[in-house]
């Protein structure tokens, strides 16, 4: 049984990884200093409350357990936040992973799973974006994504360490069996925002610009189910037990939806009414992210088995009206 390392797995995205990993029968570590997660996320597995600063607890962590790979989600996130507080993102998500990096240099653990970002782009010269797209963030958790990829290469280059970077789009909804869900404080994300506008959880939900080059004047993004993006994962991983190369992946439906059209779904699968209200644009918001993800499909094999809106938001409905329950 191959042991895989989940650093970040009590968060969203990584305590739906580390339910995915059992499925598939590996056993799993999860690594979370608990600034972001929950330690009820995390379904199964060891939960190892610990923080990337701490240099000798890697150390001993490795020494300690036989690791065949790591999975890394323990990122700061919030684009806004990251401009505001440069010295918060580029300690994060540059130096503690670099941390991370060197204690699995030294031990040899020589697999690695990156959790990266579309980002790493910057304003879209075409969309859909592919791979050959030009890297030009244009906010501080860009670069640091952007940064970390080329500190891959090298260390790649260097130490031989295989790894996978994934950038997401707009990773969405919740599993299908209920067990977890989106919750971030505070969220900025739109679909929970959307939900929880309908649940009575918030006043209502703000649409900035309605003057956008688009069909109907809202933003279009591309939205991928958590589960979907989880599979990706997997089969990145698999392929790189296999001895496989390094690689890079953008990962999204390849279709966009607006703003107005994610409200006007959400509305259907609720039920709901939800209150909106107008906001002016904010900087640094593209018209239209959509990913052009065909070499995902084709390198790892990976298939998109949630990709209607409808089934991604009415997994988040689900999600919200337990969790909103506790919390509302």
């Amino acid at each position: 049984m191959k042991t895989i390392l989940v650093v970040g797995g009590a968060g969203y995205i990584g305590s739906h990884m580390v339910k995915k990993l059992q499925a598939q029968q590996y056993r799993v570590i999860v690594l979370d200093n608990l600034s972001a997660g929950f330690v009820d996320a995390v379904i199964g597995g060891e939960l190892l409350v610990g923080d990337l600063a701490d240099k000798k607890a890697l150390q001993q962590l490795f020494q300690e357990q036989q690791i065949d790979a790591v999975m890394h989600f323990a990122a700061h996130i919030q684009v806004g936040e990251s401009n505001q507080r440069p010295d918060k993102y580029y300690d994060n998500n540059v130096v503690r992973t670099l941390n991370l990096l060197n204690a699995m240099v030294e031990a040899g653990v020589k697999r690695f799973i990156f959790s990266s970002t579309a980002a790493i782009f910057g304003e879209p010269q075409y969309v859909p974006i592919d791979e050959k797209h030009p890297q030009q963030p244009i906010n501080t958790y860009g670069r640091t994504k952007l940064m970390l990829e080329h500190i891959l290469q090298d260390y790649d280059r260097a130490f031989g360490l295989k790894s996978v970077c994934l950038r997401y789009f707009n990773a969405a909804g919740a599993d299908p069996d209920g067990q977890l869900g989106e919750r971030h404080d505070p969220e900025t994300h739109l679909i929970p925002l959307v939900l929880q506008a309908a649940a009575g959880r918030r006043p209502a939900i703000t649409v900035f610009g309605q003057d956008y080059d688009t069909p109907d004047g809202t933003c279009i993004r591309d939205y991928i189910h958590i589960n979907d993006l989880c599979q990706a994962h997997l089969l990145a991983l698999e392929q790189l037990l296999n001895g496989a190369d390094s690689a890079a992946y953008n990962l999204g439906n390849g279709e966009g939806f607006s703003v107005k059209q994610v409200i006007d779904v959400a509305e259907e699968v609720t039920g709901l009414k939800i209150p909106v209200q107008m906001g002016e644009r904010r900087e640094g918001d593209p018209a239209r992210l959509v990913a052009d993800a065909q070499q995902a499909r084709q390198a790892l094999g990976w298939k998109p088995q949630y990709a209607e809106l409808k089934t991604i938001i009415a997994h988040a409905w689900q999600w919200e009206q337990q969790y909103g329950k506790t919390v509302g």
